[in-house]
């Protein structure tokens, strides 16, 4: 199976999430708990065990630590990736997370989903970076990338 079964994220040199992060969070490792297509592609240097995988994330050294396990915690591949691609999009992600946040409180539906529209397109340019900066390493689907984006938004909360 071609899948991640499990996620980890190691947040604890972060500051604690605020609620609206938490929030998101949590969704997105239930949907991509629920829906997911994650691939180690074949190597001719090593065997690729096969899935389904855990997956752990953290951010050392300012770099995102991608750990993919097996189902039985052996380690299947590891990958550290410079975070200097994400950090515009990300920051974007957070502005347009914020103002729609506001939005929800005061806004008319007219005006909140203009601003959801914007934050979709955010999303989707930072699932793509990251789509980048696993090829050739990892097969994913674009939902998949757009829910380990918003993890990765997560774990730079406070960065």
């Amino acid at each position: 199976m071609t899948r991640i079964i499990d996620i980890e994220l190691d947040d604890s040199d972060l500051p604690p999430p605020t609620p609206e992060i938490e929030q998101e969070r949590r969704v997105a490792i239930f949907d991509l708990l629920e829906d997911n297509s994650f691939e180690l592609p074949p190597r001719e240097d090593r065997q690729v065990p096969p899935g389904p995988y855990k997956l752990a994330l953290a951010i050392r050294d300012r770099r995102l630590v991608v750990e993919v396990l097996t189902e039985a915690g052996d380690t299947a591949a590891s990958f550290h990736l410079s975070l200097g691609p994400f950090r515009q999009v990300v920051k974007d992600y957070f502005q347009i997370c914020e103002s729609y946040f506001d939005a929800v409180k005061t806004l008319p539906p007219s005006q909140i989903e203009t601003i959801d529209m914007a934050r979709r397109g955010i999303h989707n340019e930072g699932a793509r970076v990251l789509q980048e900066r696993l090829e050739g390493k990892v097969i994913l689907d674009e939902d998949t990338a757009r829910r380990l984006f918003t993890l990765v938004c997560v774990l730079n909360f406070g960065v």
